[in-house]
């Protein structure tokens, strides 16, 4: 048995391997051809030239590959258990002994093999190829990420009794500088107190260091003003005290990281960023529907390997007499793309809808693992 298990998972996943390499060259021909249109342009420091567009599509493959591996799956695992039913091989290793258990046991471990490499490379490679091609970009073109369209990305964090609100414009083509910072601190009636304006800043651990920073400083009114003799009201304003630095140390829990998951796309994070980030919402009582939804997806994403082996297994009981491959194949490809389609559109109805993060995010594969299980048993049981 160990013979056929080898044999199985090295076909399987040389197909996938194929498969793979055959849409991930598609893709990238596809953005060498969006790139092109940057190529030339003068930049803030060089030219945005062939060599930076290949480089930015060497940074997006690692995407490429982590989108995907679940449908690649499926094809190569549809493409080898259908041939083996076609040319009757799948027969004679049920006649030796291949019994439907042991089948889905050896297409479980190839899919775990699967569901890991794609969970690596979402969780790791590819938040750090995806970051590094948009600061290529942005290196070349322009120097900054400018976050939310130039309306900038805004913060919120609690401090004291009171809060703190604070407004990232863009993000330097070094990912360590921030540029348009404007930060808004309020008392715990909800009054502001002080507002601080500068034109960069360089997170510390703990602290921001902000650079060209003007400081005002609201007077704080308390009381009630009582009357004079005249009517008048005996009040003293103090004045708005303005304060100018060409280096201000501010402290804040706010990290580099949180301000990157403001404004680089949520899709190119890591689960632990993820983590962070929603646990820093949740505390400052902002809305965490979105990235929390986006966080069950990412648990749940790599496991779509998984589910695509066990749709994959019951082509292998399948008689061709009438038909050939092709169509069953095109079936099996429509089942995979029809759950990839949910997983989104179940992503976009959730966070419009506020449904529960978890079960939305769990449903498209709970559902088609259950199908595919439903449908084996009724095949085994009429072949």
């Amino acid at each position: 048995m160990k013979i056929v298990t080898r044999m199985l998972q090295k076909e399987v996943i040389a197909t996938v391997a194929m498969t793979t390499a055959a849409f991930l060259a598609l893709l990238l021909f596809f953005d060498l051809i969006s790139e092109s249109r940057f190529v030339s342009r003068s930049g803030v420091q060089s030219s945005y030239g062939m060599l930076q567009a290949l480089t930015h599509m060497a940074f997006s493959a690692p995407m490429h590959v982590y989108e995907l591996l679940p449908i690649c799956v499926l094809i190569g695992t549809v493409f080898v258990m259908a041939r083996y039913a076609k040319t009757s091989q799948f027969t004679i290793l049920r006649t030796g002994g291949l019994g439907p258990g042991q089948a889905l046991r050896i297409l479980l471990g190839v899919g775990l093999l699967f569901t890991v490499v794609t969970f690596v490379m979402g969780d790791y490679i590819a938040p750090w190829a995806e970051r590094s091609a948009q600061l290529l970009r942005a290196q070349h073109l322009g120097g900054r990420i400018v976050a939310g369209g130039g309306a900038g990305a805004w913060l919120r964090e609690r401090h004291g009794e009171g809060s703190r609100i604070v407004s990232v414009t863009a993000l330097q083509a070094d990912g360590q500088q921030m540029q348009g910072i404007r930060i808004f601190e309020f008392a715990a009636d909800g009054r502001l107190s002080r507002q601080i304006h500068a034109d960069s800043a360089q997170v510390r651990p703990g602290l921001w260091q902000l650079q060209q920073a003007q400081e005002e400083t609201l007077p704080a009114q308390t009381g009630t003003p009582a009357l004079q003799a005249d009517g008048s009201l005996d009040a003293t304003l103090t004045p708005i005290q303005v304060q100018r630095h060409d280096e201000l140390a501010w402290p804040t829990g706010i990290t580099g990281a949180m301000v990157n998951a403001a404004i680089l796309k949520s899709d190119g994070m890591s689960t632990m960023q993820l983590l962070d980030y929603v646990r820093h919402l949740r505390a400052n009582d902002q809305s965490t529907q979105r990235f929390e939804l986006e966080l069950w997806r990412k648990v749940f994403y790599p496991l779509g390997c998984l589910v695509m082996v066990v749709l994959a297994l019951p082509f292998a009981y399948l008689h061709f007499r009438s038909g050939g491959i092709v169509g069953y194949m095109f079936i099996g490809i429509l089942v995979g793309i029809s759950y990839l389609m949910l997983n989104v559109v179940l992503g976009y109805m959730g966070n419009l809808r506020g449904w529960p993060p978890l079960p939305t995010a769990a449903a498209p594969a709970v559902a088609y693992t259950l199908l595919a299980l439903g449908v084996f048993t009724w095949m085994v049981r009429q072949r």
